[in-house]
């Protein structure tokens, strides 16, 4: 490490911060942690009430692919920072992994917290100092790092390099709100508009189907629009749809919506089944049967994809085998919204590539660099957006090292 790099701060204790503050701090770096909440790591433990997915197990390759337009500035500092990294990382916390049955990789306590309280004893026993209830204002005139506690009580730092780990601006009870993009629009960086990403989407169900089925998972189907194609589960909601199979669509989703207003997504009910062998079933089945209990037995849907369906469909179904095949296979859902940034999982928008350097050093404001998700990318969940958060973070550390 350059010895001009004596102090450190990093602003946000998320993964990102947390990990490029690992990272100096291990190199001999004094680093300080500032976060405006009580805690650290909010946004991880509530991802990780379900099970802590922390990254996916596919060819590196395949998962690179995942970033979208961000591929080509992501994947360098994927790649030195993999998936088997981050892995290596958590067991050397004592949090072994498994690969569940999806190809997700998971720690085997499934929860966050244990990861969390014995990242925050590595941390300390390497000398990090962590202050939290420590809201950034930006800078003063001198040019000094601004904080606030709660209080009010104003107190400045001048550290030789500056790391903003703030977030994007989805979850802002957990701490991501996007406050600082003001800050950083008036040092001339360089701004995409926030949007939501990894979000539900609107539906306008009959009242009868929003209340007899919301909350309830639709498995093994095939979400296709303008030319993608997914397999995966989503889950009705009052609202509209939701889940995994909808967000790896949501960004083509979301732009379509803003430039027609509604859209159609189309669900295949049967994706195991060709249209043809699906068709040879219904014609096979015994004559006579209503339309429920045909597709019920001779195509295998549930109650809920029988009146999803008559949704999308209308209420009367073809009875032709043929046409019947063709409309399991294709149910058009006429999607009107997007659900509000605030209920998103996470956040499209911030600061632009082009606003910084092969480092992540902000061109506008040297000595200082931005990381994890305030950066203008996004990802479907699956593991995708913790990794990149993770591989950002080490990415600064080391161009920090190195400078």
């Amino acid at each position: 490490m350059s010895t001009s790099v004596k102090t450190i701060a990093v602003i946000g204790g998320g993964p990102a911060g947390l990990i490029a503050a690992e990272t100096l701090s291990a190199a001999g770096a004094k680093v300080t942690v500032y976060d405006r909440m009580p805690t650290l790591g909010r946004k991880l433990l509530m991802a990780g009430r379900g099970g802590l997915n922390l990254t996916h197990s596919e060819d590196l390759g395949s998962f690179t692919q995942r970033y979208g337009a961000a591929v080509e500035w992501l994947a360098p500092m994927i790649e030195a920072f993999a998936p088997a990294d981050l892995r290596a990382w958590a067991e050397g916390l004592g949090q072994e992994t498994f690969v569940g049955s999806s190809g997700r990789v998971f720690p085997r306590a499934l929860k966050a917290s244990p990861l969390l309280r014995a990242w925050l004893v590595r941390l300390s026993s390497q000398g990090v100092d962590l202050r939290l209830r420590r809201e950034w204002r930006g800078w003063n005139a001198a040019g000094e790092l601004v904080f606030a506690d709660q209080d009010g009580v104003i107190e400045a730092a001048a550290p030789d390099a500056t790391i903003l780990a703030l977030g994007g601006a989805s979850w802002p009870k957990l701490g991501s709100t996007g406050s600082w993009a003001p800050l950083l629009a008036a040092k001339d960086v360089a701004l995409a508009p926030f949007r939501s990403a990894n979000s539900g989407f609107e539906v306008g169900w009959s009242a009868m189907f929003a209340e007899r089925f919301a909350g309830e998972p639709l498995k093994n189907i095939a979400l296709s629009f303008e030319g993608q194609a997914v397999r995966g589960e989503a889950m009705i909601a009052g609202y509209g749809i939701e889940g995994g199979a909808i967000y790896a669509l949501s960004a083509n989703l979301r732009e379509a919506l803003a430039r027609d207003g509604s859209t159609i997504l189309e669900i295949d009910l049967a994706p195991d089944l060709s249209r043809a062998k699906l068709t040879d079933r219904l014609h096979r089945a015994a004559a006579g049967q209503s339309t429920t209990n045909l597709l019920r037995k001779a195509a295998g849907l549930s109650a809920l994809e029988i009146n999803l369906l008559r949704e999308a469909h209308g209420l009367d179904l073809p009875r032709e085998p043929g046409a019947l095949a063709r409309a399991i296979k294709a149910a058009p859902l006429r999607l009107t919204g997007m659900r509000p940034l605030e209920r998103a999982i996470s956040s499209a928008g911030g600061v632009e590539r082009s606003a910084v350097d092969e480092g992540l050093m902000l061109r506008a404001v040297p000595g200082v660099y931005a990381v994890g998700e305030m950066l203008d990318w996004e990802a479907p969940t699956g593991g995708y957006l913790l990794q990149a958060c993770f591989a950002t973070g080490v990415h600064a550390a080391r161009a920090i090292l190195r400078a």
